[in-house]
């Protein structure tokens, strides 16, 4: 698969403080943060792209955590669950979120042209999707949106 990488992400705080506060939000709600969570969350953040679970089994595997698939996807359910990664749907790809104690529904842009991705914040609530919900009484609780259009760099680089 090809590596996809995120733009525009508050890259200030370092792998290891982000892993520490994984590490203190798991502990204050009682969540085992395993070894094998810690490293593919580990793995995420340090590539700062958008990885397949096949890909990040290799770099488990090549660490001596294990080779079943179930280990990668044990790992990253429960880093999607709690708001650690995002899953990329139209790539089968998983990306680090680099705001995770926040609440938010982020919208994803996905460029088509080099697959980069960028996470942006979303409040489907206050638009018409929240709208639409409240007239037909229907309460939001978790969006997925994902955009496909062309990247800032791809434009200036005249790909379109």
């Amino acid at each position: 698969m090809k590596a996809v990488g995120t733009v525009g992400h508050d890259r200030e705080a370092s792998t290891a403080e982000r892993l520490a506060s994984a590490e203190s939000f798991c502990a204050e709600n009682r969540l085992r943060f395993t070894a094998v969570r810690r490293r593919v969350f580990e793995i995420l953040l340090d590539e700062q792209k958008a990885l397949g679970a096949y890909d990040i089994l290799e770099r488990l595997d090549a660490d001596g955590l294990g080779s079943q698939p179930p280990i990668a996807y044990r790992a990253l359910d429960f880093l999607v669950k709690h708001g650690f990664v995002r899953r990329i749907e139209r790539l089968s790809a998983y990306v680090a979120c680099l705001q995770p104690r926040e609440t938010h529904d982020p919208a994803v842009m996905i460029c088509r042209i080099c697959d980069s991705v960028e996470e942006t914040t979303f409040a489907p609530s206050r638009g018409m999707l929240g709208a639409a919900a409240r007239d037909a009484g229907f309460l939001i609780e978790q969006t997925v949106v994902e955009a496909i259009g062309v990247c800032a760099n791809c434009r200036a680089a005249g790909a379109v």
